[in-house]
């Protein structure tokens, strides 16, 4: 699975899931993503070091989508801890709770879990206790 967090709500944006792990996967997710964001100016697309990100493709794909393309210090999670916590999260209180056993188990369910459970109701300390989605809402609200 490749995701795709906007750190400042925590949403999840944009995710893809594949049997491989390689650009094409990546690509999907930002498609994703772009589905239900639109990029502004200065947009910054941050990834660890993996093959994937730093392939020619998705590299390219990246800047003609706009985005400035940031990574990661080779062997520094903490530098992208917003999608660690994410996948942690994702593994502990669903892959790992609900035994997860195939492919067709991640393609059914985590969808579900992204959307309906981790989007729309886990609460976020840093969100002041708000999910992602109600936390956007209340700064779209402030904003109108």
């Amino acid at each position: 699975m490749a995701a795709i967090i906007d750190i400042y709500s925590r949403v999840i944006v944009g995710w893809a899931i594949s049997k491989k792990m390689d650009y094409a996967l990546c690509i999907n997710a930002v498609d994703s993503a772009l589905s239900r964001r639109d990029i502004k100016e200065n947009c910054i697309h941050h990834s660890d070091q993996g093959s994937q990100y730093r392939s020619h493709e998705y590299v390219k794909y990246l800047r003609e989508c706009g985005f400035r393309i940031s990574m990661s210090d080779k062997g520094s999670p903490t530098q992208n801890a917003f999608i660690e916590t994410f996948f942690k999260t994702l593994k502990y209180e669903e892959i790992y709770f609900r035994g997860y056993k195939t492919i067709q188990d991640v393609i059914k369910k985590l969808p579900n879990f992204i959307e309906e459970v981790y989007n729309a109701k886990r609460l976020h300390s840093s969100l002041g206790y708000k999910s992602p989605l109600a936390y956007e809402k209340e700064l779209t609200d402030r904003a109108s």
